[in-house]
């Protein structure tokens, strides 16, 4: 939700939201940048010309849009409840109908993005020290997490908008 000069953000929001601001630009190249790959490498009918390449494409995105929404991770609960204080605070005539919806949505996505960390996180404490990065046991269970989180990861990537507005 936007803001006047005399209701400005913090500047610890503002910096909050200039997090989210990145996240949104580059969560929209590597989509654009996936969209352009999976068009040249893949027949009318969609499907894959070579299909391991292709999935391990498909794993790069997920990875690179996770990691770019990790400070929007950390900082998510934050945003999210400064854009329903100032949503309470606007004229209802100011208010678009899809910013509650959108803001929901953004909710139930952060706590799908926190169980599949934690879920995680639980999972690699429990390895080996042998099974570090670089190991079949550590990728794939990471990738599989990845790959379960694009949803919510593009969620927020479709709908981190209404923060900013």
């Amino acid at each position: 939700m936007s803001s006047s000069a005399s209701t400005a953000p913090p500047e610890n929001h503002q910096f909050r939201l200039d997090h989210l601001a990145a996240f949104l630009r580059e969560s929209k190249w590597i989509q654009d940048t996936w969209s352009v790959y999976s068009d040249e490498q893949t027949d009318i009918d969609g499907v894959p010309y070579d299909e391991h390449d292709y999935a391990l494409h498909q794993d790069r995105r997920h990875a690179d849009t996770w990691r770019a929404f990790e400070q929007v991770r950390y900082n998510g609960e934050t945003l999210l409840a400064t854009a329903e204080h100032q949503l309470q605070q606007l004229p209802a005539h100011k208010i678009q109908n899809r910013w509650v919806w959108e803001l929901g949505t953004l909710h139930t996505a952060l706590e799908q993005l926190r169980t599949l960390q934690s879920e995680w996180v639980e999972y690699r404490d429990s390895l080996l020290a042998s099974a570090g990065p670089g190991t079949e046991q550590y990728d794939d269970p990471l990738a599989d997490r990845n790959a379960d989180a694009w949803t919510y990861l593009d969620d927020w990537a479709t709908h981190g908008q209404s923060i900013l507005d």
